[in-house]
């Protein structure tokens, strides 16, 4: 496979060294200090893009310019000092993923592989927390379809609802009396049913709002 482009926004040199030793055969880092570059790295039509939380003077997320190079960059936010409510803002704010600046090269090998193949990446605590707000924000709608149910066995529904509430692998294994691997094989056949590939992607399924 060739390796892939991606631009790292960060004006620290430590944080550019450490981001720098992502595996060769797969990535080309390229190294931006400011903002004002991503124009160029869209011009060029490239999309992603590792951000440095903690570079000054970017725009506030509300804003037109970030908003417009969220649209159409592939934008992986790393925080020095990571928390849910921040990578919340990120994300809803277009990012596709957050990230602690000084992910492992190995793990962020794997998180750029998800966005480049275009999925979200985010942490588990902050996973799970959306999926449950997604559940309740749900439950204020009524009920919604049961399509996504057509296939599955019940097992497979079971699971899957679970899943989508934010429920663990371990605490879903626990209450169904089944192992850990066996959970994990059941979102698997769920996933290739359901023609999705994350668990945030199956709670918009399983709660009506992406049928």
């Amino acid at each position: 496979m060739r390796a892939r482009p991606v631009l790292m926004l960060t004006h620290d040199d430590l944080l550019w060294a450490h981001w720098k030793r992502l595996p060769s055969d797969a990535w080309m880092p390229a190294r931006a200090h400011g903002w004002k570059e991503l124009a160029r790295w869209g011009v060029m039509e490239r999309r992603l893009v590792v951000l440095d939380a903690g570079t000054p003077h970017l725009p506030p997320l509300n804003s037109e310019e970030w908003r417009r190079e969220a649209g159409r960059l592939d934008i992986v936010v790393g925080s020095p000092n990571p928390s849910d409510e921040e990578g919340r803002a990120y994300l809803v704010g277009g990012a596709k993923g957050y990230i602690h600046a000084y992910t492992q090269p190995e793990a962020m090998d794997t998180v750029l592989k998800v966005v480049d193949n275009g999925g979200i990446w985010m942490g588990r605590t902050l996973l799970a927390r959306l999926l449950l707000q997604l559940e309740q924000g749900a439950a204020k709608m009524g009920t919604p379809s049961t399509a996504w149910m057509e296939g599955l066995t019940p097992r497979e529904i079971e699971v899957a609802r679970m899943a989508a509430s934010g429920r663990s692998n371990q605490s879903i294994a626990d209450e169904l009396n089944i192992t850990e691997r066996t959970v994990r094989a059941h979102i698997s056949s769920v996933f290739d049913k359901l023609g999705v590939s994350d668990r945030l992607m199956l709670a918009l399924k399983v709660h009506g709002i992406n049928q």
